[in-house]
């Protein structure tokens, strides 16, 4: 039999998960099953804990269950606690474990599948939710010269940096990016999502190597849009963060990390 894995989320009918993990079980040799649950918003804890008892080894958590499988673990990583949320669970020695994968995953497709590592670079997030919150660590560990966070609501961006104390870590409200330039710039707003723009001020976008936007298969976005018409060089969405994630959690489940770049490939829908 099978070892058993899922995904839950609400909804879950586009998930990618099972069609990823199954292609990096294939490329690896390893046995495992792995499904999609559809939570419910009464009873996730009570599906997880099912799960588990149905000898499920480990879960990938989506929108809008991250915070409450956070809260549902008995143990969570640095990455889990700076995010408050959990994307992956691991069902070991009567514990339910919680990772954030989010983060490492943004910054592979970065730095691994783009080649543009964050090292001496500036580096511009745009948002302060919790895909913000999971990329913090990370990318600070990256080295760049300076993260610097632009958000909306500044009572939020304040508390991320009063969490993380970090000497090259900024917040700022968007008009006072005016003028400033920035390597690379990742758009980690919900703006995309109802064809909307975040309010950037200017051609703050002009001099970046990479514009990423986080969102995933939603083509040409506005954010990506403005790039282009800016000039900068190198346009991206997140599908390689998808897989790239989705590879870190196989690793810390399997013991073995899948290669990601035929997956990514596979799964990569043109821009334009």
């Amino acid at each position: 039999m099978s070892d058993r894995y899922a995904v839950i989320g609400r909804p879950i009918n586009h998930t990618k998960s099972p069609l990823i993990h199954g292609l990096f079980a294939q490329a690896s040799h390893q046995q495992l099953a792995y499904g999609a649950i559809e939570g419910t918003l009464d009873g996730f804890e009570a599906q997880v804990l099912q799960f588990r008892e149905g000898g499920g080894l480990g879960m990938n958590i989506t929108a809008p269950f991250k915070l409450r499988a956070f809260e549902l673990a008995d143990r969570r990583s640095e990455r889990a606690q700076l995010a408050r949320a959990a994307n992956a669970l691991k069902f070991e020695d009567g514990r339910i474990v919680a990772e954030n994968f989010d983060g490492i995953g943004l910054l592979r497709d970065i730095e691994e599948n783009f080649g543009e590592p964050l090292r001496n670079r500036r580096v511009l997030m745009l948002g302060a939710g919790g895909a913000v919150r999971g990329a913090l660590l990370p990318f600070l560990q990256a080295g760049p010269r300076e993260l610097v966070i632009a958000n909306r609501d500044m009572a939020k961006a304040l508390a991320l940096r009063n969490e993380l104390d970090h000497p090259r870590l900024r917040i700022s409200r968007y008009e006072e990016l005016q003028g400033q330039a920035f390597d690379i710039v990742v758009n980690a707003t919900s703006a995309s999502l109802t064809g909307e723009l975040p309010p950037l001020p200017g051609a703050v976008l002009g001099e970046a190597r990479l514009a990423y936007e986080l969102a995933y298969g939603k083509g040409l976005t506005p954010f990506l849009d403005l790039a282009r018409e800016q000039g900068v060089a190198r346009l991206a969405d997140g599908v390689g963060m998808l897989v790239e994630q989705a590879a870190e959690a196989f690793a810390w489940w399997r013991g073995v990390r899948p290669g990601t770049r035929a997956v990514i490939d596979q799964l990569t829908i043109p821009l334009e």
